[in-house]
C-alpha cells in the first residue's frame, strides 16, 4: 500500500479516536444545564468526564499534527478555507477548558452557573461545527487552481447549505446520544434512571437524522461503491443503540453508538477518496491525496514515530477509562462546594 494512502487511512483512526471518546465528553457538557437539576448533579456530571476528558483531546492534537506533516497542503488549503469555523471550535475549547478548571474556584452560585453555561455553550459549538466541516469535505469546496496552488475561493458562508447544517445536527444529535448513554453507564440511582431514559428518546432522533444525512451524501456525492459498506454498519449500530438503551444495557448502548461514530467517519473517508478536499467547481480541480501529501522520506519516519507512539496512547487510554470505569453514586459526589469536582477522586471503588 502506497504510504499517502496508508497515512490517509491512519488520519480517519485519529479522528475516529478523537470524535469518539470526545463525544461522549461533549455529549455530557451539552446535558449539564439542560439535564442537571441541581448542583450535586452537576457535578455528579462534571465527575463522570473530570478524569478522562484533556486526555481525549489529546486525539484532536494528534490528528492535526498528522494532517500538518503528512499532507502539509491538504493542511493549509482546509485551515484557510475553515478559518472562521476553526476559529470558532478553538475558542469554545478553551471556554470549555476553563469551565472545567474554575467552576470552583469560587463558593458562589452565581459564579458556578455562568461557568456551567459557558461549559454547556462550549460543547455545543464543536459539536455542530465539526459536523459542518466535515460535510463540507463530503459535499466538496468551491476549491481553484490559481498559480499552481489550491485555493479555496468561497468565504465563510459558503460552507453553509442545507447538506452541511444537517451534518451539524448529525453530529449534535451522537454526541447527545453518547453522552446520555455514557451519564446512564457511569451513575447511579436516579440520575442513571433519568439518563437512561433520555437516551432511548435521543437515539430515536440521531438515528433517523444520521440515516437521512448518510444516505443524502451517498447517493448525492459518492462515486464509491464500498462506501456502503460504512453506512450500513451505522444505521445497524444505531438501531442496536435504540434496542439496548430500551433494554438498558448501557454498556451495549455505548459500545455500539461508539461503533456507529467510527462508521460514520468511515462513510466521510471512503466518499472523499482518492481526495483529501473535493472541488465542487471542477473535479480536475480537486485536491488529492497524492497531490497533497509529504515526500516518501517523511512519510517514512513518521509511519516509524507512529508505529511505536499509536500502541502507547492506546495502551495509556484504556488504562485509564478501567481505571476510572466505576459508577458514580450520589454519596461519592459529597457536598455542593469545597473541593474540586472530580479531583477528589480517589481509587478507592474502582472495582465496584
Amino acid at each position: 500500500m502506497d504510504l499517502s494512502v496508508l497515512w490517509f487511512l491512519l488520519l480517519a483512526v485519529l479522528w475516529t479516536g478523537y470524535l469518539v471518546l470526545e463525544g461522549f465528553d461533549f455529549g455530557v457538557g451539552m446535558l449539564l444545564k439542560p439535564f442537571a437539576r441541581n448542583e450535586n448533579e452537576r457535578r455528579m456530571l462534571l465527575r463522570t468526564v473530570g478524569p478522562i476528558w484533556d486526555g481525549n483531546e489529546v486525539w484532536l492534537l494528534t490528528a492535526g499534527g498528522a494532517t500538518f506533516a503528512a499532507f502539509p497542503e491538504w493542511y493549509a488549503t482546509m485551515f484557510s478555507g475553515f478559518y472562521l469555523a476553526l476559529l470558532l471550535i478553538l475558542v469554545a475549547l478553551i471556554v470549555r477548558i476553563c469551565a472545567f478548571e474554575w467552576r470552583q474556584k469560587i463558593d458562589d452560585p452565581i459564579w458556578r452557573n455562568r461557568w456551567d453555561w459557558a461549559h454547556t455553550f462550549g460543547a455545543w459549538i464543536p459539536s455542530v461545527l465539526w459536523g459542518v466541516a466535515f460535510a463540507n469535505l463530503v459535499q466538496g469546496m468551491q476549491i481553484e487552481i490559481i498559480d499552481g496552488n489550491h485555493q479555496l475561493t468561497g468565504g465563510f458562508f459558503s460552507l453553509i447549505t442545507p447538506f452541511t447544517l444537517l451534518g451539524g445536527v448529525t453530529t449534535a444529535a451522537l454526541f447527545l446520544t453518547h453522552g446520555a448513554v455514557f451519564l446512564a453507564l457511569k451513575t447511579d440511582g436516579e440520575v442513571r434512571v433519568r439518563a437512561g431514559l433520555l437516551a432511548q428518546r435521543l437515539s430515536i432522533g440521531s438515528l433517523l437524522v444520521a440515516a437521512v444525512w448518510a444516505v443524502w451524501a451517498q447517493l448525492a456525492f459518492s462515486s464509491n461503491v464500498f462506501s456502503w459498506v460504512p453506512l450500513v454498519i451505522a444505521a445497524l449500530s444505531l438501531v442496536g443503540v435504540v434496542i439496548a438503551a430500551r433494554a438498558r444495557r448501557e454498556g451495549w448502548a455505548f459500545a455500539l453508538n461508539a461503533v456507529a461514530i467510527a462508521a460514520a467517519v468511515a462513510l466521510i473517508f471512503s466518499i472523499m477518496y482518492p481526495n483529501v478536499m473535493p472541488s465542487s467547481l471542477n473535479p480536475d480541480w480537486s485536491l488529492t491525496i497524492a497531490g497533497a501529501s509529504s515526500s516518501k522520506a517523511t512519510l517514512q519516519v513518521m509511519s516509524v514515530i507512529a508505529l511505536v507512539m499509536v500502541p502507547i496512547v492506546l495502551a495509556y487510554q484504556g488504562w485509564t477509562l478501567w481505571v476510572f470505569r466505576a459508577r458514580l453514586t450520589g454519596a461519592q459526589i459529597g457536598s455542593a462546594t469545597g473541593l474540586h469536582p472530580f479531583r477528589e477522586r480517589s481509587f478507592e471503588n474502582v472495582d465496584r
